[in-house]
């Protein structure tokens, strides 16, 4: 559903919210391994994420990334993926076709249309702070070499 790019943001994000709720800054190293990433894809990843004001990039001795505590609520999954890959998700067809519209609809046109309402209202509902709490109290995992055994 999503680019493995913005699977990756979305886990960052989720990393550094988690991590900022405890007052910490984490560097890319930590980062790319706690999301099971090549560093130099979440270095170009966190650049973006930077750019558009979802992470905040603190330089010298003690930087690393962090987001606001106060952000953390009001930065939603829907930020995230729209400064990643784009509004495609929310307005693209089933089919990949590129005239399709409720004039010219493809076959999955209808039932599509209602799988992005409810995609949409998931993404602009749900927060960077949500989705940490779940992985700082250990009730949600990033990869799945961190889940476990039952």
């Amino acid at each position: 559903m999503f680019s493995k790019t913005c699977e990756y943001a979305i886990k960052a994000s989720i990393y550094i919210a988690s991590q900022s709720l405890e007052n910490k800054r984490v560097g890319i190293k930590e980062i790319a391994q706690e999301i099971a990433s090549p560093e130099a894809f979440t270095a170009k990843i966190l650049q973006v994420l930077s750019k558009n004001h979802l992470v905040d990039s603190v330089k010298g001795p003690n930087g690393g990334f962090e987001i606001q505590p106060a952000k953390l609520p009001t930065t939603m999954l829907a930020q995230i993926v729209k400064a990643v890959d784009g509004d495609n998700i929310f307005i693209s067809c089933g089919l990949g076709l590129k005239n399709c519209s409720a004039k010219n609809p493809c076959p999955l046109h209808n039932q599509f249309a209602k799988i992005r309402q409810d995609i949409s209202r998931l993404l602009d509902n749900t927060s960077l702070a949500d989705l940490a709490n779940g992985l700082s109290s250990g009730l949600t995992f990033l990869t799945s070499s961190n889940t476990p055994e039952i």
